[in-house]
């Protein structure tokens, strides 16, 4: 299973994500561990993540993000970013 995964959501996906909660963080840089598996519509903002095995992911306002549980991981919000997340 990837740790990270980025994609395209299709309307249906959108749709679905509107209705969970949202998440908003200025412009900064922090450590984070998922101890569960979080999924997520990024609305606005850019942001790039160093996996702790050195892998840099980047996502933007539309992408449809999902982590592993178990992911350690630097988040670098370059754009203050607005999100609808779903843990589990």
């Amino acid at each position: 299973m990837e740790r990270v995964q980025i994609w395209d959501p299709t309307k249906e996906e959108v749709e679905v994500a509107r209705k969970w909660p949202t998440w908003t963080k200025e412009v900064s840089t922090f450590d984070w561990y998922y101890d569960e598996p979080e999924q997520f519509y990024v609305v606005e903002g850019e942001v790039e993540v160093t996996l702790d095995d050195g892998t840099v992911v980047s996502f933007s306002a539309g992408d449809m993000v999902r982590f592993a549980v178990g992911v350690k991981c630097t988040w670098n919000v370059k754009k203050d970013v607005l999100k609808h997340y779903n843990f589990g």
